[in-house]
């Protein structure tokens, strides 16, 4: 199943569903129309119960350079725009499924943010990342509140403050993406990490998923008392019963 919008296309096959960036003309850069196909997506996405996995990955020469700047400077962004990409992306961060996402070339204020709201950043060692926004006179979004939570706050308010790129290198060195893949091999090796990421894929799994997001805002009973409950869910999905069944025949377990 493939579903195409003016600024990106999603295609689903079986529990696998692959969301493709497709402005490669503007660096994937995010205008005010790839704000809302975003937001109507992430919901579609986040209400499919077949879905367990979510691959982000940009057209052309970048992931994405975030908003459109040439759009911004003619006056055509209005300001919905930032609660419709804000809400797109908090989908992304919160839903029943594994998002990972591959960062080539430029990842950058808007771009950076997305990386930030899947659950796993694959990356080349020369992608560019950073969040520019104040030098344009802005906020870079939510980021100031995600970014911290990966490297640091001293490591994140110089990023922010400074609006200055690193490469994927100085990413993965400072905990901002999970894994480097080479240049010469980015799509090979992106589709090993979602086959490896597939293989641990459990109700189990998305449900940790839902508590490690939570884990710097709650205190240790309500965070306890919502482990609790996750824990109850996971014991009774059908994911459980076959982990159980894979260990007892010493086979691999199959999550459909």
């Amino acid at each position: 199943m493939t579903k195409i919008y003016e600024t990106l296309v999603f295609s689903k096959t079986g529990p696998l569903g692959r969301l493709e960036l497709r402005r490669p003309h503007r660096l994937n850069a995010v205008d005010l129309r790839a704000a809302d196909e975003l937001l109507e997506l992430a919901k579609a996405i986040a209400a499919d119960p077949a879905l367990r996995m979510v691959a982000i990955t940009g057209q052309g020469r970048a992931f994405s350079t975030g908003i459109d700047l040439k759009d911004l400077g003619a006056g055509r962004i209005e300001a919905r725009y930032f609660e419709v990409w804000e809400r797109a992306l908090r989908l992304f961060e919160t839903m029943d499924k594994l998002v990972l996402c591959l960062i080539h070339g430029y990842a950058l204020g808007g771009g950076l943010q997305l990386a930030l709201a899947a659950d796993v950043r694959v990356c080349t060692p020369s992608a560019q990342l950073g969040l520019p926004a104040v030098k344009e006179g802005l906020i870079p979004g939510l980021g100031t509140w995600r970014l911290a939570r990966y490297v640091g706050q001293g490591r994140a308010k110089a990023m922010i403050l400074r609006g200055n790129m690193i490469d994927g290198i100085e990413a993965q060195r400072i905990g901002l993406v999970d894994h480097l893949v080479e240049e010469t091999n980015v799509a090979t090796a992106f589709e090993d990490r979602l086959a490896d990421y597939a293989k641990s894929n459990s109700a189990g799994c998305r449900h940790a998923k839902a508590l490690v997001a939570e884990s710097f805002d709650s205190g240790f009973e309500a965070f306890f008392a919502r482990y609790l409950d996750q824990q109850g869910r996971a014991l009774t999905a059908p994911d459980f019963s076959e982990a159980m069944a894979a260990y007892r025949g010493n086979r691999a377990p199959d999550w459909g």
